[in-house]
């Protein structure tokens, strides 16, 4: 049942989406209303989920436009389902808006396939690549998925090669003229942000720990999935479902190697592995394992929210 009413791509699914997203954001920001006294804060609130829904519109994108999933709901569906099991990630503004230039980065490197201004697509790329670095320095390993893509496509013109470096240099800039604006400290703040921490020993709960060991399983199931099919898939497709799986392990990457460790990190990954869901849900299959994939996938979630709030 479940699955009949996301099979296909309606303004209905998208409202009850938005609608249930919003409901579950005010859920975890109404535990603590001292913001709502403060007009500033509540126009964050109202920006932040702003962005969360950006990134689910873009996510959704990046899926349809490149023929990765069918003309479905189910990105949007899984996206949101995978967010509940980090409702801590609801308040993280930094990891947010740096998902959502990755986001905006993986956009154009996957539409490269088409070859069609591959220049613009590789310089603007790396540009949100490099934005997204301010808010979360550790995310400036996307730039080894920039790289992957001129491999994959435009790897004969060596101009191609040069313009992630433009791009470093253009932000770099920018980020110098914002620190002398503002007063900051830039090789502070790069001494600061540029440490790591491979322990994951962050817990402050069980649920926490429990959270991470359930989202584990479903990664395992649907990663697995992705590599099982792969081969099966059209080969037109192929370079743009490996920069998704790339694009999922270096999100694992950041999350094992960043100082500041929590479930947050793993924003990262949402994107990629809603499109990896998708694709399994979307296999030919009895309807009984689809709707058994999707029902627990959404009681697994939304344990995962309630437990943490």
């Amino acid at each position: 049942m479940i699955t009949s009413v996301f099979k296909k791509s309606t303004p209905l699914n998208l409202f009850l989406v938005v609608f249930l997203m919003l409901v579950f954001f005010l859920t975890y920001q109404f535990q603590d209303l001292t913001w709502t006294n403060s007009g500033f804060l509540i126009f964050k609130k109202m920006g932040l989920f702003a962005i969360l829904l950006g990134s689910v519109f873009i996510t959704n994108f990046i899926a349809k436009k490149n023929g990765l999933s069918k003309d479905s709901s189910y990105v949007i569906l899984f996206y949101f389902l995978l967010l509940l099991f980090f409702p801590s990630v609801l308040d993280n503004t930094s990891l947010i808006a740096s998902n959502f230039f990755i986001l905006l980065a993986l956009r154009r490197l996957i539409s490269l396939q088409s070859l069609k201004a591959s220049k613009e697509k590789i310089f603007d790329a790396s540009l949100w690549i490099f934005v997204a670095t301010m808010f979360h320095f550790w995310s400036i390993l996307y730039i080894l998925l920039v790289f992957i893509s001129i491999i994959f496509h435009v790897s004969r013109d060596y101009r191609n090669w040069i313009l992630p470096f433009i791009a470093f240099f253009a932000v770099g800039i920018v980020f110098m003229v914002f620190s002398i604006i503002f007063k900051i400290d830039g090789i502070e703040y790069i001494n600061t942000n540029a440490t790591t921490n491979f322990n994951i020993d962050y817990f402050t709960n069980n649920y926490q720990n429990g959270a991470l060991s359930i989202y584990a399983t479903i990664v395992l199931f649907f990663v697995v999935s992705m590599f099982a099919s792969l081969s099966n898939r059209p080969q037109v497709l192929h370079s743009s479902f490996k920069k998704i799986i790339g694009s999922f392990f270096i999100g694992v990457v950041i999350f094992l190697i960043s100082s500041n460790k929590s479930n947050d990190l793993l924003v990262f990954t949402i994107a990629p592995l809603a499109i990896m869901a998708t694709s399994h849900i979307e296999i030919k299959q009895l309807k009984l394992k689809q709707e058994m994939v999707l029902f627990v996938l959404i009681l697994c979630s939304l344990f995962a929210f309630f437990s943490q709030l």
